[in-house]
């Protein structure tokens, strides 16, 4: 008898503090998921948001070294497809801190995110260089932290490449495929693009541009200068507006 007085008191006792088996149990799953995949759902004003980050070297096609930090794509891409499948998840925050890495993994990423029918937004934090640039401008609206900077240079290829006019055209037209998705999806031109990506006077060991916070908001490549918060508010406000659309057309 005492034993099931005390199961209950303790019970009681937990209620009280609101705390709950089955919130012990979300908070559980939400440690898991950040340690397994970096990312966590939140939900604040009845809006749940899904945070997705985007870090260290992309892997692609081939194990990078296990003292990489990386974000495995093949992880990424069934995310995105639950996001967007999930009627509870309501928007998608990325946060970026990427050296880069392979490229149509990358890519891949990218043209998920765009494509998708939830409002999206990104923000670079730290740094979003070479393939993390397509990454940053896919969502609808793009944030960069005052002191994030972006790289932009030409494709290149570690290893062995053969040196024949074939390697040439498949680089060059690799290149196109990147600067085709980023001018669509920011309000950077083609030339000017091109541009940041061929200059020699920046990088003593390499061509291209590194570019800080508020000079990418004026070359076009991102929305805004902002913090988390400005990110946060702008994905709320983008909910909103989808919702209230939702709800005109049903009573038409």
């Amino acid at each position: 008898m005492s034993q099931q007085k005390n199961s209950k008191m303790l019970k009681n006792e937990s209620k009280q503090d609101g705390f709950s088996e089955s919130s012990a149990t979300g908070s559980e799953k939400q440690y898991e998921r950040i340690q397994n995949i970096g990312s966590v759902i939140t939900s604040s004003n009845k809006k749940k948001i899904y945070c997705l980050t985007i870090i260290g070297q992309i892997e692609g096609h081939t194990y990078l070294p296990e003292e990489n930090k990386t974000t495995k794509y093949e992880h990424v891409i069934p995310e995105l497809v639950a996001i967007e499948e999930d009627p509870h998840i309501e928007g998608l925050l990325i946060l970026l801190n990427t050296v880069g890495g392979d490229i149509e993994a990358g890519l891949a990423m990218a043209e998920l995110i765009s494509g998708m029918s939830k409002p999206t937004v990104s923000m670079v934090i730290g740094g979003g260089h070479s393939i993390g640039v397509p990454l940053a401008v896919c969502a609808d609206k793009s944030f960069i932290a005052r002191s994030a900077t972006m790289t932009v240079h030409p494709v290149r290829s570690g290893g062995t490449t053969v040196g024949v006019s074939q390697s040439f055209e498949y680089f060059k037209r690799m290149q196109k495929r990147i600067a085709d998705f980023v001018v669509s999806n920011s309000k950077i031109s083609e030339k000017r693009f091109y541009e940041l990506c061929m200059n020699t006077e920046e990088l003593v060991m390499d061509i291209g541009s590194v570019i800080e916070g508020e000079q990418a908001v004026k070359e076009g490549l991102i929305d805004s200068v902002g913090t988390l918060s400005d990110a946060i508010a702008c994905l709320y406000k983008q909910i909103d507006k989808k919702s209230k659309s939702k709800s005109r057309i049903t009573k038409r």
